[in-house]
């Protein structure tokens, strides 16, 4: 696997793939098998396998959340080696940012930016959308792929892919959810919460489960506030939200209709970490 720090040596090592489909997994490390399930995803769909590490200073809205996040580059590398990826890419913020974090022009995300997680994390969206697009800039791939627990930050990106591309337009592709055997989803933020309680922080995704399976029945707000209560009785110390929404552009639902493609997603502390997951419920 070959390392790059330049812009200059993975566009020079790219350039030697012309015509080859190429794929792209953005992470911020901390890698975990949702990462990796991408990478493998990639190496079947696609002739060249890109990673990239780099923790994002423009989507933190808190400075203490930036400076706790996990950093185990070398653990990633063996990692990255052990799944076969052909190229890492691990810039500094001098590479990805050359003029400044400012932004020239706002990405035009519509609501997709400003509920549910934009709600919470106010600017947050703008950075992803900063940094993703400053990555495909350089990688220009194929496909560009993404993990479905972050599925906002997927109807985010797919939003940027079709109004604000300079480059020719990846497919962006959707890997599942990779979850713990208790049900917890996998996430770098896991790596914070001590293992013995680990399972417990599965609560949050069988209170999205819960409400699925009732959702037929039930009135959707009677169904979140009963979740609401029961991860807090559970030891959440709070509930951001926990919503029912149309998939693709995260209107809330309170009536279903045949053929409605909704998901259901819930953010929540536990232990002093922010979690989030989400799931697809079909009508």
């Amino acid at each position: 696997m070959l390392i790059a720090r330049a812009e200059k040596e993975i566009t020079d090592f790219l350039a030697g793939f012309c015509g080859k489909r190429i794929g792209f997994v953005p992470t911020m490390g901390a890698l975990h098998e949702g990462h990796l399930s991408l990478i493998e995803q990639s190496r079947a769909q696609c002739d060249i396998t890109v990673c990239s590490i780099f923790i994002n200073p423009t989507q933190f809205t808190n400075a203490s959340d930036l400076e706790k996040y996990p950093v185990t580059t070398q653990e990633d590398i063996e990692k990255l080696q052990a799944a076969h990826c052909d190229l890492l890419f691990l810039p500094s913020t001098e590479v990805i940012y050359p003029n400044g974090f400012a932004i020239k022009e706002p990405y035009l995300l519509g609501t997709l930016e400003n509920v549910l997680e934009g709600a919470f994390r106010p600017g947050h969206f703008q950075g992803v959308a900063q940094v993703v697009d400053r990555l495909l800039q350089i990688v220009r791939p194929t496909c560009l792929l993404m993990g479905e627990k972050d599925w906002q930050q997927t109807r985010v990106i797919n939003k940027m892919l079709l109004g604000h591309t300079t480059y020719p337009t990846p497919t962006l592709v959707i890997g599942p959810t990779i979850r713990a055997a208790s049900g917890l989803a996998k996430s770098s933020r896991n790596l914070r919460i001590p293992a013995e309680l680990l399972p417990d922080a599965a609560a949050l995704y069988h209170s999205l489960q819960q409400i699925n399976s009732r959702i037929h029945e039930e009135n959707p707000k009677d169904l979140i506030e009963a979740a609401k209560h029961q991860l807090l009785a559970a030891g959440f110390e709070k509930v951001e939200y926990i919503a029912v929404v149309e998939a693709d552009t995260l209107e809330e639902k309170e009536n279903f209709y045949e053929g409605d493609r909704l998901r259901i997603l819930g953010a929540a502390w536990y232990f002093g970490i922010r979690l989030i997951d989400n799931i697809s419920v079909t009508i």
